[in-house]
């Protein structure tokens, strides 16, 4: 029969450094099989009981290495049913949150949504008011250039009516027999004595001659 140093400890009552100390010194037989050591004992040399004993004792020991076995196996299960229950929970808390989450973005994007609706609505009629009072303004100052316009044209025709009798320069210039460096000496001597001259009338920038009341012989010789 073969014991392992445990075992022959046990069933001999020594200790494994005693045996350890017998095997250095080979006063036990022993074998080494996948970095076991085993201790080979005849079994001729046991008694009886011994041998009923130890095989009591081995399947005693096989017998708690199943059970052990068994019971290392139903508490991983256990344990993995637990942890996939506590999963689960986790998960379907995450997704509840998930979901809250979104719903309070949805509500928040419809609440923004509506605040620039509502707010493009003010601008829109805050525009359409303006542009309506720029529409009045503009209608005013139309009917108000009008009534100028009119004005302003009475008042021309009745200077026209009034000028009858008065030449423009320029054009009276136009109708002598003069070169055109000529004319421009004439012009700027009228000019030079617009401002001493009472015999000289300016118009809208525009010189005029009155030969019914003055003569302009000394301006006009050349």
């Amino acid at each position: 029969m073969r014991f392992t140093i445990d075992e022959y400890s046990k069933q001999f009552k020594i200790s494994k450094e005693l045996i350890n100390s017998k095997l250095r010194s080979k006063k036990l037989n022993y074998i080494i099989e996948d970095g076991e050591t085993y201790i080979i004992i005849l079994q001729s040399s046991l008694n009886e009981k011994t041998v009923e004993e130890m095989k009591q004792q081995r399947e005693e020991k096989q017998h708690v290495d199943i059970v052990t076995q068994k019971m290392t196996v139903s508490m991983i299960l256990a344990l993995y049913k637990k942890e996939n229950e506590h999963l689960k929970q986790k998960i379907k808390e995450l997704e509840n949150k998930i979901d809250s989450l979104i719903a309070d973005k949805e509500n928040m994007l419809r609440q923004e949504r509506d605040r620039i609706e509502q707010l493009y609505t003010t601008k829109d009629e805050q525009l359409k008011n303006i542009l309506e009072l720029m529409n009045k303004k503009f209608m005013l100052e139309q009917k108000m250039a009008t009534v100028h316009e009119v004005t302003l044209s009475n008042n021309e025709e009745t200077q026209k009516v009034q000028n009858l009798s008065h030449v423009e320069l320029k054009a009276y210039l136009k109708t002598l027999e003069l070169e055109s460096y000529q004319r421009k000496i004439i012009k700027k001597r009228f000019f030079d004595a617009l401002d001493n001259d009472v015999r000289i009338i300016s118009q809208n920038g525009k010189l005029y001659l009155d030969f019914d009341k003055y003569d302009y012989s000394d301006l006009l010789k050349f």
